[in-house]
């Protein structure tokens, strides 16, 4: 039963505390409710598989999720619509299993400085945190509660705070009057194909940036906590089959699917079973656990919907506060801080150049500052 409850929580907390970003991003790219709904669904359903594969063949809880600072950048990218995005889905998930077919490609990615890697991600998530602040402006009575409840459960178990806030929410919003739920029948879940357009803006100021929060925020401590563990992951063969299935339901509107770092912590521990060779098991029930989330997805999605737009974005912020702490954590704790600062504030600005978003130029703009201080360095040493 411990086994059990192990991945029903860890698919609770990756649901509740990050679905909110996916209902922000699509709504940055204008997606319709049928496919807001495929969307999740897909992401369901790309989630599902490669745990239960990847946990039931290599016997070690490999849990996977999707990109949440992934849907934080698409979210945060405009100009952008689903055809176009779709496009950069198809071209990060392309990446991903270069990656892991090419290994000169894995080390190429790992030589960018991961302080200036954390700054881009840290800029991206800044404006959800910032926008948490901006609703208690307009709804006092509703966001000022619910950041109590968010710090006072996470003095319990940091996992608790986003799903305490969302079942808060939910409970304020009703009883409040504040939520209205659609009217009309309601599909339990639906899966819509979009047919792909390949914009260069969009492979630059989407695809590329997936691909590399991807590696950075999701993949590389998805790995950590494994190893954690005390076991040894299979780093190429867990990147190509995520990497696949993002590439099978990026037609669908998932964005990328990834080694989870947070809902793996969840399964990977003693709590789970005391006998490690014994824990893979919850990888494969928390895939089945999402193949009904999957099946679920238009009634859940419905239920969010019908929340006020203020519950959601403290949900999204909230939900992104631990990734951001980390990721500005890494990106001031070196030498390199002058570099990662500039990436920070290029990738929080609205930015957009030739049609390519904030979040490219951010790299861009990061290392070229630190290429200018290493030459500077040399020179000085020369002289």
């Amino acid at each position: 039963m411990s086994i059990v409850f192990s991945a029903l929580v860890a698919v609770f907390v990756g649901f509740a505390a990050s679905v909110a970003v996916i209902l922000q991003a699509a709504q940055a790219l204008g997606a319709t409710p049928g496919q807001t709904v495929s969307w999740v669904a897909a992401l369901a359903i790309g989630t599902a598989l490669p745990s239960i594969w990847l946990s039931w063949r290599y016997r070690m809880p490999m849990i996977c999720a999707w990109s949440t600072p992934g849907a934080a950048l698409i979210a945060a990218a405009s100009g952008f619509d689903m055809a176009q995005a779709v496009g950069a889905f198809l071209l990060a998930a392309l990446l991903m299993m270069l990656t892991a077919a090419f290994r000169p490609l894995g080390r190429l990615i790992e030589r960018i400085p991961m302080p200036i890697a954390s700054a881009m991600l840290a800029g991206v998530i800044f404006r959800f945190v910032v926008a948490v602040f901006d609703e208690m402006r307009l709804s006092p009575l509703l966001v000022l509660p619910l950041l109590a409840i968010f710090f006072l459960a996470r003095l319990l178990n940091p996992f608790l705070g986003v799903v305490a806030v969302l079942i808060a929410g939910i409970a304020i919003s009703f009883a409040g009057g504040l939520a209205h739920w659609p009217v009309g029948p309601l599909a339990l879940t639906g899966l819509e194909i979009v047919t792909p357009r390949f914009d260069i803006g969009a492979m630059f100021g989407i695809g590329i940036p997936l691909y590399l929060v991807t590696m950075a925020a999701q993949n590389l401590p998805g790995f950590a906590v494994l190893r954690a563990a005390g076991y040894n992951p299979p780093t190429a063969p867990a990147l190509f089959a995520t990497g696949l299935v993002s590439l099978l339901t990026a037609p669908f509107g998932a964005h990328m699917s990834n080694l989870a770092a947070i809902s793996a912590s969840i399964c990977t521990g003693p709590d789970t079973h005391p006998d490690p060779g014994q824990r893979w098991k919850a990888g494969v029930i928390y895939g089945f656990a999402y193949l009904v989330v999957a099946g679920c997805t238009g009634l859940l999605i419905a239920l969010l919907l019908a929340l006020p737009k203020a519950l959601i974005v403290a949900v999204a912020g909230l939900g992104l506060a631990g990734s951001f702490t980390g990721a500005l954590g890494q990106a001031m704790s070196s030498d390199r801080e002058l570099a990662a600062a500039v990436a920070f504030a290029v990738a929080a600005s609205s930015l957009s150049l030739f049609g390519i978003g904030s979040a490219f130029w951010s790299l861009i703009a990061g290392l070229a500052v630190l290429t200018l201080d290493f030459a500077a360095g040399r020179l000085r040493s020369r002289s």
